[in-house]
């Protein structure tokens, strides 16, 4: 490699190092509004409550958010952890790094755009999200973690950001439905949130073989699905058909990411 493509290289990744610490700020300022913290409702109360827990058979109970704390601190983690001078080249770095930045940014513009109430263009962000996501961990497993510090930082946190998201684009898809109008009777919403589930399963099929199993993966998408179920078992939308066919699903995917593991 002569100098001159070594100093690109090196100009390369820096840019990169950059948009992922921009994105990152993005990313906290964006979540920052989503609670509420600079005024005006919090995301289960935007849309006139259309993503809170109760509103679709498809709504995760409250307590299913808390994983948003690990993922955000894994990410902090990330941007620092991709500043170090190993990590600078390092090929994984440069085959997720604007992919990361990417995702950080999408999430920020999510929560803005439901903060204003724009539940359609909501679906098209976080679908883009998942696409994003989806590619980010394909290209983590096509190569080991340098060790397990990176395995944590890198693989775990994303691996928990695309199976949350994945499950999280559901219930959006289907709020999204509901405050359009679309209220289907009771026996077709719970046979629709069955088939949804069934299809959650499916997109944990396609994860877990792509990923060799990235068992963060399947761990956010067993919570969020398992919350689900409480949700519909507990809260004042109960459907017991939906409760069942989440903790079929939880435990099932759970299975799916266990053996991909132990085959890898």
């Amino acid at each position: 490699m002569s100098v001159t493509d070594a100093g690109q290289l090196q100009r390369a990744d820096r840019s990169r190092q950059i948009a992922v610490t921009i994105s990152e700020i993005v990313c906290v300022l964006g979540t920052l509004v989503g609670v509420g913290v600079f005024g005006g409702p919090q995301v289960q109360q935007a849309a006139g409550g259309a993503l809170s827990a109760d509103a679709t058979l498809l709504a995760p109970a409250a307590p299913a958010f808390s994983i948003w704390s690990v993922i955000y601190l894994g990410l902090a983690a990330f941007t620092v952890w991709q500043w170090l001078p190993a990590q600078a080249g390092d090929a994984r770095q440069r085959r997720i790094g604007w992919l990361a930045a990417g995702s950080m940014v999408l999430n920020a513009a999510w929560l803005l755009v439901v903060q204003a109430g724009l539940l359609w263009l909501s679906v098209v962000v976080i679908l883009a999200l998942v696409l994003v996501l989806g590619t980010l961990v394909q290209r983590l497993a096509e190569g080991p973690p340098a060790g397990r510090v990176d395995a944590i930082i890198v693989d775990c946190t994303f691996g928990l950001y695309v199976g949350w998201v994945s499950v999280a684009v559901c219930a959006n898809i289907t709020a999204t439905l509901v405050n359009a109008g679309v209220r289907p009777s009771v026996a077709i919403g719970n046979i629709a949130a069955v088939v949804v589930l069934a299809v959650a399963v499916l997109v944990a099929a396609l994860l877990a073989r792509a990923t060799h199993g990235n068992l963060a993966i399947g761990a956010a998408m067993v919570w969020g699905i398992g919350w689900i179920a409480v949700a519909r078992a507990t809260g004042s939308l109960e459907s017991l058909s939906t409760a069942l066919a989440a903790v079929a699903a939880a435990l099932v995917i759970g299975f799916i990411f266990v053996m991909a593991w132990r085959r890898a």
